[in-house]
């Protein structure tokens, strides 16, 4: 039948045999490895560089009410029915779905794809990230001066504020003059290309960072859930120290109240505008980590009675107050360099890699020992972005060992696959440290690891658990588990709410499209915006229904659709 009877007891492979020297697949060493594991899977940069940003953008303390309706009615339900679809099947992202609906297995395969498209991709930022952190070792900062000789003639310092003199934004840089921070960023780090079109040289020094990155993933991930859990211990809870550092410290510098009160001072007027609304929901399944087979790889190491269900609103709402505290952290430092520069803080706000890589760097030259404060701060981004990686990784590499364990599981095959992957994910990640690396990084982005893509498969997930595997009988299986049933909210999400919205938003975010520009002000060649749909296609494609029983017609494989 196309959804097994019985999920959790068909096929699980368990113990490790002499016959055939099987390694036993491993439950978590304790429950504080699972809770690290997730938390360090979810939360990432964008809690950092987006969620303020768009919080601020999109009416401040008003922006809350969508974001938490969308919290409430997409993201708890899908965080749920993944992590507990995997802690019931004891199974990655690709066996689950065998294990449930076996005509829907393509979700995993599409899954696993999308976390490996995004794995190349996403590491960069870490590799950036250690350029800043070593160049942060040094007397003066670099980024701080225009003594170096990647600067230009044009090369000003941008410190405080001279009254006769007009303030301009280091990323909106005019062409007579440009920021020593925007040189770095742009002449230093990147050296960007004309574009895509000219690959450029490699970025040798951002090759290393991204070989380091890999080499600290394999390590934390080499030996399974054994050696993640272990690891979580620091990559999870220490950027949870440093962000706490930064947000005390912002807090107490002049101008700070200033940043807050942009950031949450609620404009209800906002609201009427769709966008905002659109925003609100592709925040919630970008930074929590749903539909990618993360939280199903994590959920299968647990035991079996383990209340999933408190775990998930407990990590939903870790998730959420550490976008909204992160806020406090950016928005206190920029308050206080508006009022040091004598500019209006929308001059200075900014999301993403400008946040990161420009705006804040710019801040800390403010500070009294910025070099402290560029270590802390940049030590968080790494461990955010390198959490989020090996987790990722871990995820690709359980499921499929879910799928090959007789190969997989045996004596050291499973460390000599990891290492494959790592090595060809670096391959790839080559291209994106060339001098073309950021028009290359913005495809992926854009098209494969973004909203369409996780949209699409929201929809998908909620419908099949919902209406072709039954909400009902995916209850009586986490009561099976966990004693009780959830609130009955979630299973109407998973039926209406969920799959609706969804399916609302991805419209208006087609009907909204645009072409891809870099900048504003690059428009990329057709073949990379077919290269872009291709990379979108190659995932969502594999998600469609598609299913050949060895023992029944195939002309049968539609009759039965539940069980």
């Amino acid at each position: 039948r196309l959804c097994h009877p019985e999920p959790h007891k068909s096929g699980i492979y368990k113990t490790k045999g002499k016959k055939n020297n099987f390694i036993a697949r491993g439950k978590w060493g304790s429950k504080k490895e699972f809770i690290l594991s997730v938390a360090g899977a979810i939360i990432g940069l964008g809690n950092v560089w987006r969620f303020p940003y768009l919080c601020y953008k999109n009416g401040g303390g008003a922006f809350l009410i969508p974001y938490s309706l969308f919290l409430v009615l997409c993201g708890i339900p899908l965080f749920l029915l993944e992590t507990a679809l995997g802690q019931y099947t004891s199974q990655g992202g690709i066996m689950c779905w065998r294990k449930i609906c076996p005509l829907f297995e393509g979700m995993g395969y599409a899954s696993q794809i999308i976390i490996f498209y995004g794995s190349v991709s996403y590491i960069v930022v870490s590799a950036w990230a250690f350029l800043y952190l070593f160049s942060s070792f040094s007397k003066e900062l670099p980024w701080a001066t225009c003594d170096n000789e990647w600067n230009t003639d044009n090369c000003v310092v941008i410190n405080t504020y001279n009254a006769t003199a007009n303030w301009t934004s280091p990323v909106n840089a005019s062409s007579s003059s440009s920021s020593s921070i925007m040189e770095f960023w742009q002449r230093r780090v990147l050296n960007l290309s004309s574009g895509i079109e000219t690959l450029g040289n490699l970025r040798w020094d951002l090759a290393l960072c991204l070989l380091l990155c890999w080499v600290i993933c394999y390590f934390c991930v080499w030996k399974g859930v054994k050696s993640t859990g272990k690891a979580t211990y620091f990559t999870a809870t220490f950027p949870f120290l440093l962000l706490a550092v930064l947000c005390v410290r912002g807090l107490t510098l002049p101008g700070a109240l200033h940043g807050i009160k942009y950031y949450l001072y609620p404009d209800p007027a906002r609201l009427a505008d769709p966008r905002v609304w659109v925003d609100a929901g592709t925040q919630i399944l970008y930074s929590y980590a749903v539909c990618l087979g993360f939280l199903t790889s994590l959920g299968s190491y647990n035991k079996y009675n383990n209340n999933c269900y408190r775990d998930s609103l407990c990590l939903c709402l870790l998730n959420s107050g550490t976008s909204f505290t992160s806020g406090f952290a950016i928005f206190s430092v920029l308050g206080y360099m508006s009022q040091k520069q004598g500019v209006d803080i929308s001059v200075v706000a900014e999301s993403g890699p400008g946040l990161v890589f420009i705006v804040y760097p710019q801040a800390v030259t403010l500070l009294p020992w910025p070099q402290v404060w560029s270590v802390c701060f940049f030590t968080m981004i790494i461990l955010l972005g390198i959490d989020s990686q090996f987790v990722g990784l871990e995820s690709i590499m359980t499921s499929l060992t879910d799928v090959y364990p007789s190969h997989i599981r045996r004596g050291r095959h499973r460390e000599l696959y990891l290492l494959l992957i790592c090595c060809i994910s670096f391959g790839f990640g080559l291209f994106l440290v060339s001098e073309a690396g950021p028009y290359i990084l913005q495809i992926f982005d854009h098209y494969v690891c973004s909203g369409p893509t996780l949209l699409m498969m929201a929809i998908f997930q909620s419908v099949i658990i919902g209406w072709i595997y039954g909400a009902e009988r995916f209850y009586d299986n986490i009561k099976d588990m966990i004693g009780y049933k959830p609130l009955p909210l979630i299973k109407y999400c998973w039926m209406y709410a969920t799959p609706l919205i969804c399916l609302g938003t991805l419209v208006f975010l087609l009907l909204q499209h645009s072409p891809l520009m870099f900048s504003n002000t690059y428009r990329y060649p057709w073949w990379a915006y077919y290269i872009g749909w291709f990379l979108a296609t190659s995932s969502l494609s594999l998600s469609l229904p598609h299913y050949k029983s060895p023992q029944s017609p195939a002309n049968t494989s539609w009759i039965i659709l539940k069980h």
